[in-house]
């Protein structure tokens, strides 16, 4: 809510908080809606200055308060600049051949990531991006290096290797630009055709970079991102120690932004169901010396929050099951809900 001078009063604005008289007397309860006679009362009273409610007063989850907040307004201005900044460094790159200006790219990074307060805020702004249709390539990139330095900082990395990382995120997709949007973002099931034009990406991508002056890494990164430690990934089915490291970092930011994106026609997965996923689905496949520790971070973040499960009811994240990071144990005044011993419990909102 703001504080607002009387005489800016209009009508249809709600009181946000008990407007009292010099004696201490409420002479307007909060709730109430302005109208003429609400006015002169004030007047009346001598009152200057009143409370009314904003829309965020009125936002019921999570996500919907920062999307409201004027922190997340002032990110995402900044970021649809700095996606222009992105978009025009690689079409230079893809189109012309200019060098890639990897000191102008870990600006841009910088520049979103300082208006967010912490990580895991970055996250959040991210998860409640919804971007143009056709900026979905560039948008993926840009949003997988964010989510790299995150990663990176998680873990630790040094502030040389996540600057790498980082480097990695804003390219290692580049061979997508060469593909079409209406395969790449189709929404309903590929073909095997399309699936298999989609898996040249690697490929296409290495061949563009082959032949430029830039680390090996980045190379190497762009044509394994999408092997697995299982041997079940592409375009060469290489397993663990053969896969870059760098590669086996965005294996996981690649597979995170995918979950957690918003699209047209798909609700995102919050927080909590990516951890799911990646446990039913990641172990393995991923390296787990970097998956396991991310996963307990992401999971880590949802502490305090509160959320509302298909019973309708409403508790707050207590505690992280270390056995199953995805089925915290929920608190509600003095009692306790371990998700992990009721399979048929989900959390379907945060709040």
């Amino acid at each position: 809510m703001k504080s607002i001078a009387s005489l800016a009063l209009i009508d249809g604005m709600e009181i946000g908080n008990d407007v009292t008289n010099h004696r201490g007397d409420i002479i307007i309860p909060k709730g109430t809606i302005v109208d003429q006679n609400i006015k002169n009362k004030l007047e009346r009273n001598g009152i200057i200055c009143v409370d009314i409610m904003e829309k965020i007063d009125y936002a019921t989850t999570h996500y919907e308060k920062i999307r409201l907040s004027e922190p997340f307004k002032k990110f995402e201005e900044n970021y649809r600049l700095q996606l222009i900044l992105y978009k025009s460094t690689m079409s230079d790159f893809v189109s012309s051949g200019l060098p890639l200006n990897f000191g102008k790219l870990l600006d841009i990074h910088n520049s979103i990531r300082a208006l967010a307060e912490d990580n895991a805020t970055l996250l959040d702004y991210l998860y409640n991006m919804l971007p143009d249709e056709d900026d979905l390539t560039h948008t993926h990139c840009l949003n997988s290096a964010l989510i790299a330095g995150v990663f990176a900082d998680w873990m630790g990395l040094s502030n040389e290797k996540r600057n790498e990382l980082i480097q990695c995120g804003f390219i290692y997709d580049i061979g997508k630009l060469k593909l079409p949007n209406e395969i790449l973002w189709k929404p309903d099931k590929l073909t095997d055709f399309e699936f298999m034009q989609i898996k040249k990406h690697t490929l296409i991508g290495y061949a563009m970079l082959e032949n430029q002056p830039i680390p090996d890494f980045l190379k190497r990164c762009t044509l394994m991102h999408h092997e697995r430690c299982d041997g079940t990934g592409y375009p060469a089915k290489l397993k663990r120690e053969q896969i870059d490291l760098y590669a086996r970092y965005m294996a996981i930011v690649d597979s995170y932004d995918a979950m957690t994106s918003a699209r047209s026609y798909r609700k995102s997965l919050t927080p909590l169901q990516v951890v799911a996923r990646f446990e039913d689905e990641g172990y393995g496949r991923y390296d787990d010396e970097i998956l396991r520790p991310l996963l307990k971070r992401l999971a880590d973040s949802q502490i305090g929050l509160t959320v509302r499960l298909n019973d309708d009811t409403k508790w707050e994240v207590f505690i992280i099951n270390p056995t199953k990071l995805s089925r915290p144990i929920l608190k509600s005044g003095t009692e306790l809900l371990n998700l992990c011993e009721r399979p048929e419990l989900e959390i379907v909102a945060i709040y």
